[in-house]
């Protein structure tokens, strides 16, 4: 699911960079790749990924014929994925292509154990910690345009409305045809001349989104934040609109999910995203921000009915959007058909292991390039494609996978925090003693009013800038519009800090 994303313009300004390299550093995120993991990737590439991982060109289809597409930010390099959607007559097929990076890392190898430590690519206001080595994912087993890629292959008929009606998925041989970014499709969609492809993906997007509301479901556009620096050498916060194909485009990858999902269910072994429904308390706390912003949010209407009326290009509905990941706790991995992490008995598949946002049933097979989960999910639904049993390297690696994940999640999480923090306090520097408006969203030990020496502690939700920070003091009133103080804003202790009036 969505998280927050920070993209710092040009360079930064120096006090920033090192904020943001020493948080690396205490959060553990690796500098480099050792040098035996960077020789095996470079020999894998050069290889073609038919050397080392044993799963090159023999028994591939040839799929090159189809004209897929990339769609991705701009400047992207690590491309997981290429789409092409056409009509069946009484629906749609959609052939979704995706990096085959089985291919190219051998189990039990260097390189393999370098993902198992790094879990996902972590993305910075900056500079990105990637899950490969470059000459992997950003160049051989990249979905580049014009270049015969190995890929797995996965084809999705739905009919009229949006329903799964097949799909099957194999290894393949495929040749994107442009690496489009999603201002140039979004572009080509309103002036009328996108593709056939496209235009049918708009139309598979639109019906798939009426489908997950349908269920309950809810996908979020969460905006990008960027943080920019003014020629009087102050900082603003922009918040990036995403536009309507980047939710078209992601209802392929969760519509490819959901048909994994049911395959590994079928095949009584595999790796689901699960997510339990959201806490109660954050709903209430969700509100407070949605009332320090200015959205009207009756109570009679659910949050699944609120989002798809919010528009990421209105900064108030920015910022909500972004706040609305903290629904997302507990997001987790759940393997079964396989025994526990203990050695204990297989795990058994729970008669619903839906995940909520989503309101289905729900496994990452779409970014391998970025994920490690998604290696593993693909190979148990190939397997059972092909009628075969899950490799053995895939079986013995699924019971420690969860853990392994959200190991990785809690490093990611614990950088995307700070560096909000970062980006926050580098925004309002140099205005402390300026009072702002907002409500508080949050107390802590709420039953106390707090005094002077001992003030009560809790969050703000600023107005403008949509800034959500610690504030103090004594009778902090939840859900009521303040005055809010600038305490505080330190860059390099990553700290903002307001004080009641």
């Amino acid at each position: 699911m969505p998280t927050r994303q920070l993209h710092l313009a040009q360079a930064g300004p120096a006090e920033v960079a090192d904020a943001l390299a020493a948080l690396r550093a205490e959060v553990g995120l690796p500098a480099m790749f050792p040098a035996q993991v960077r020789d095996e990737a470079e020999k894998s590439a050069a290889d073609g990924g038919s050397a080392l991982g044993g799963t090159g060109r023999k028994g591939r289809q040839d799929r090159r014929d189809v004209e897929l597409v990339t769609i991705d930010p701009p400047g992207s390099m690590d491309l997981d994925q290429a789409v092409h959607v056409a009509s069946s007559g009484r629906g749609y097929i959609v052939r979704y292509a995706i990096a085959d990076v089985a291919a190219f890392v051998r189990p039990g190898g260097p390189l393999d154990a370098e993902t198992h430590r790094r879990g996902t690519t972590v993305y910075g206001p900056d500079v990105r910690t990637p899950l490969h080595p470059p000459v992997l994912s950003e160049g051989a087993a990249s979905l580049l345009p014009d270049e015969d890629r190995p890929a797995v292959l996965w084809t999705i008929g739905l009919d009229a409305d949006g329903e799964i009606t097949s799909s099957s998925v194999t290894r393949a041989t495929v040749r994107s045809r442009a690496r489009l970014t999603y201002g140039e499709v979004q572009g080509q969609l309103d002036a009328g001349t996108a593709s056939d492809s496209l235009s049918l993906l708009a139309d598979v997007g639109r019906l798939r989104q009426e489908r997950e509301r349908d269920r309950g479901g809810v996908s979020l556009e969460v905006p990008e934040q960027e943080i920019a620096s003014g020629p009087d050498g102050s900082f603003t916060l922009e918040l990036r609109r995403t536009l309507p194909v980047e939710g078209w485009n992601a209802q392929i990858s969760l519509l490819t999910g959901i048909a994994a999902a049911a395959m590994m269910r079928e095949a009584g072994v595999g790796l689901l995203r699960t997510l339990p429904p959201a806490d109660d308390r954050d709903v209430v706390r969700l509100r407070r921000t949605a009332a320090a912003l200015g959205i009207d949010w009756p109570e009679e209407v659910s949050y699944a009915q609120l989002v798809p009326t919010l528009e990421s290009r209105r900064p108030t509905h920015a910022a909500f959007l972004a706040e609305a990941t903290s629904l997302f706790r507990g997001a987790g991995y759940l393997a079964f058909g396989v025994p526990g992490p203990d050695g204990g008995p297989p795990v058994a598949l729970p008669a619903d292991a839906r995940h909520a946002a989503i309101a289905a049933e729900y496994a990452h097979v779409t970014a391998p390039l970025r994920r490690l989960a998604d290696r593993y999910a693909t190979e148990v639904c190939l397997a059972h494609a092909a009628g075969k049993e899950p490799p053995a390297w895939v079986t013995e690696a699924l019971p420690t996978l969860p853990e392994t994940m959200a190991a990785a999640s809690r490093t990611a999480g614990a950088f995307e925090r700070g560096c909000v923090d970062v980006v926050e306090a580098a925004l309002l520097a140099g205005r402390e003693g300026q009072a702002f408006d907002g409500v508080v969203v949050d107390v802590r030990g709420d039953d106390e009013d707090g005094t002077a020496d001992n003030p009560q502690r809790g969050e703000v939700m600023l107005e403008a800038p949509a800034v959500r920070a610690r504030i103090e003091g004594a009778g902090l009133p939840l859900g009521e519009r303040v005055r809010a103080t600038l305490a505080e804003a330190s860059v390099p202790d990553r700290r903002v800090l307001f004080t009641l009036g």
